[in-house]
């Protein structure tokens, strides 16, 4: 047997295709049920899920198969055949995997509830609920960008598309809450009954069935607050009488929680759906009030010169000048935004005018050499996107969380995301009513 120190080891980077070379593993453990060949990354969802709940009962959801593949991909790695030959044994399971545990977001060392995390994005309900004591058992986001930021910070791949079967068949039972930021589809209201078969094809529909099926003390759902107004109100209509009606779950009033009143500088207001298994004898909910409205952007702001690359060209400047002219001389108010260091930052959000809507002016900048293509020069009056960490922070991520894809899907990542504070405040009355 090889010396500790020679074992094979996967990294981190291996894992997040760092090397610009996709990873896959073949062996008699990593075949689908149809005969195909399981992605690398959906072999390291059940990996690192097993290897992050081992010893507890909800590891025994992935232990056999987590087991069956580890040892694969072992084997594969090894250098000689009295290695490949020896049984696969713990110290060896530990050593391929060490990084998982190398991250800046592990739970806290005594938890007290467990939850899952649906379209689960960069984790930003995963923070907010370790801060207050819960440990994640399950997690799904089918984007390959947003898996690779969620292992760099929680050690964990998550499982891909939770409209499979086969990806449902991998959540735990017994788990406490059950946490989902879902995206919105459009829904089909063509019958009268408005209930749970009516929300097939829709991506709520299987957070409902996940609900049916595991019977969580509670959940708490997010959206963006056009939800509530979606055809007239009715689709929201439908959503609550599957909670309320179809499902048996006391479900008070949803509210629309804004970020900005829970100490970041952003204007973003979300709604917000909990909900509580009726046995539990939950009869009333209070959503949170504001615990701090005082934060500017000049508290996220960089705190160093940042790249020359964030900086607007001159012709671009001049160009977004120009666009905002022809609608404000229509009477509209479309366009880009400057926020100053004392004013609050609009939502930030995915496509469109996102990041135009939210330049900065930062003067600091001490070399003009552009470090990008761009057409013309870049401007003089110090106008300039905001940087990726900044979204970070004006979603309550902290500083020690790893930003570890490119700008593009980064600001993509963020706009998507959660506001954590927001979400933990929340979290933190659901948690209150539960233990």
């Amino acid at each position: 047997m090889a010396k500790k120190d020679t074992l094979p080891t996967i990294s981190l980077t291996e894992m997040c295709n760092g090397s610009k070379a996709k990873m896959q593993y073949y062996g008699p453990n990593s075949l689908n049920e149809d005969g195909t060949y399981m992605p690398f990354s959906e072999q390291m969802a059940i990996i690192s899920h097993y290897l992050h709940n081992e010893g507890t009962p909800y590891g025994k959801t992935y232990q056999k198969k987590a087991l069956g593949l580890m040892e694969d991909i072992y084997k594969a790695r090894c250098s000689s055949e009295a290695d490949k030959a020896a049984e696969f044994n713990e110290a060896q399971q530990y050593n391929l995997f060490n990084e998982l545990y190398d991250i800046p977001f592990r739970p806290k060392s005594k938890t007290k509830f467990t939850f899952i995390d649906l379209f689960a994005g960069i984790g930003g309900f995963r923070i907010a609920m370790q801060n207050l004591g819960g440990k994640c058992v399950f997690s799904s986001e089918w984007d390959a960008q947003a898996q690779r930021t969620y292992l760099l910070n929680y050690g964990e791949v998550p499982f891909g598309d939770i409209t499979k079967e086969e990806t449902k068949s991998f959540i735990p039972d017994n788990f406490d809450i059950l946490c989902a930021g879902f995206p919105c589809q459009a829904f089909s209201l063509a019958g009268k009954r408005k209930g749970f078969e009516e929300t097939r094809g829709t991506l709520f529909f299987d957070v409902a069935e996940i609900i049916r099926r595991k019977r969580p003390k509670a959940f708490f759902l997010e959206n963006v607050k056009g939800l509530m107004i979606h055809d007239k109100g009715k689709t929201f209509e439908t959503i609550l009488n599957v909670l309320r009606n179809d499902l048996d779950y006391y479900v008070p009033d949803p509210e629309i929680v804004n970020a900005m009143n829970f100490g970041v500088p952003q204007h973003r207001e979300r709604v917000y759906i909990v909900g509580f298994r009726k046995d539990l004898g939950v009869e009333e909910f209070a959503y949170p009030t504001p615990t701090d409205k005082t934060k500017t952007f000049a508290d996220i702001k960089e705190e160093q010169e940042v790249s020359p690359k964030y900086y607007l060209s001159t012709q671009y400047l001049q160009t977004l000048i120009a666009h905002k002219e022809r609608h404000a001389s229509k009477g509209n108010g479309f366009g880009y935004e400057i926020i100053e260091d004392n004013e609050v930052a609009n939502a930030i959000v995915v496509g469109g005018m996102g990041r135009e809507r939210n330049l900065v002016r930062d003067d600091r900048l001490t070399d003009f050499t552009p470090v990008t293509n761009i057409k013309g020069e870049i401007n003089r009056q110090g106008i300039r996107r905001m940087t990726p960490r900044e979204w970070a922070r004006l979603q309550g991520f902290p500083d020690a969380f790893v930003i570890g894809v490119a700008d593009a899907s980064a600001y993509k990542q963020f706009g998507n995301s959660v506001a954590v504070p927001a979400i933990q405040a929340t979290a933190e009355k659901i948690v209150n009513k539960l233990f």
